[in-house]
């Protein structure tokens, strides 16, 4: 009897080996990404997950096969694609920004196909992950985490005198409900008067926009909402031409006609996105217990034309909100980065 539970235990162990010599000796991955909008930084993103890549698989001899598709904000077409990764039985996903990567989440938790999230600006108050540290179930990856009352510390550097602020933003969106509740939470401290407006579409946006000055509001805040960022390039000139700046969470609002962005750096971050996916997919890390990656908010990227259309002295300005961050630099006025020089 002992040496037939030798014999079981020792072909178990056998076969245990061999699946892990088969799974380190896979050079070949399919990856799935699905982004939310066409948006300057989640383009971004994408493009540097793409180029880390192709660098990985040079330096370590493998293979991978992306699968890339954009559910521009329509829930339905989301979830066909998903479905779609899943059917080709994609190694890996890549939810790029809140609400892909909850969806990911969702259609993923019977075939436990691992997710690298991206630009996720609240994971652990999404319900994404169970901390920071230990995600603790088949999702993490890269947070995009907005540092609230550094951007108005950045509105009072410009006009101390500001009374009067306007906070835009899509309520359904999940990356900002924490940093608009952080904002009233600091403009009640302060005694500042706020007044929400809010759009679900750039139609929408843009009558929040004629609101906000027509109420002669003094600035505004958004954080890395992407509603607002698809609609910036059709508000951009009515708050400019109404003296009015608006501030936000990521460069791309600036590159799009906003008058700052702050916030990381997207390259960085696809970048380091795909360090994650590599990590996962070809060393075999555990998406469990793999910590979500944070980033040093500090960077404020000033839109020069804005800038001047406001009636604001770039060097002034930069000399004003250099004691609050770590980086400023400036933008022009540009659909995508590849049309700049950053």
């Amino acid at each position: 009897m002992k040496k037939i539970i030798a014999l079981v235990l020792a072909l178990v162990l056998a076969l245990s080996l061999c699946s892990v010599s088969l799974a380190e000796g896979k050079t070949n991955f399919k990856i799935g990404i699905c982004n939310f909008v066409d948006d300057a930084s989640l383009n971004q993103i994408i493009a540097n997950i793409r180029s880390q890549l192709a660098v990985i698989e040079a330096e370590k001899g493998v293979t991978f096969e992306i699968l890339e598709d954009n559910c521009n904000l329509d829930g339905s077409v989301m979830q066909q694609i998903i479905a779609n990764f899943i059917a080709e039985e994609v190694d890996l996903m890549v939810g790029v920004a809140t609400p892909v990567a909850m969806t990911m989440q969702g259609m993923t938790e019977d075939n436990q196909i691992p997710v690298v999230f991206a630009a996720v600006s609240d994971p652990v108050g999404a319900g994404l992950v169970d901390s920071l540290e230990a995600p603790g179930a088949n999702i993490t990856g890269t947070s995009d985490y907005l540092d609230t009352n550094a951007v108005f510390n950045l509105i009072f550097a410009a006009n101390p005198d500001a009374s009067k602020i306007a906070l835009l933003y899509n309520p359904s969106e999940d990356a900002s409900t924490a940093p608009i509740a952080a904002a009233k939470e600091i403009l009640t401290a302060k005694g500042v008067s706020f007044k929400e407006y809010s759009g679900s579409g750039i139609s929408e946006v843009m009558l929040a926009a004629d609101a906000i000055v027509a109420d002669g509001m003094d600035a505004v805040f958004t954080p890395t909402d992407n509603t607002i960022m698809a609609a910036e390039l059709a508000i951009y000139e009515t708050l400019a031409e109404a003296k009015i700046p608006h501030y936000t969470g990521a460069d791309s609002f600036a590159l799009n006609g906003a008058f700052l962005g702050y916030g990381v750096d997207y390259a960085n971050l696809g970048k380091e996105t795909a360090n994650m996916i590599a990590a996962i997919l070809v060393d075999g890390a555990d998406v469990a217990t793999t910590p979500v990656k944070t980033f040093d908010n500090g960077t404020a990227t000033v839109n020069t034309e804005t800038c001047a259309a406001i009636g604001f002295d770039y060097d002034a300005i930069a000399a004003a909100f250099a004691p609050f961050c770590t980086t400023v630099q400036p933008i022009t006025t540009a659909e995508s980065f590849d049309d700049v020089t950053k």
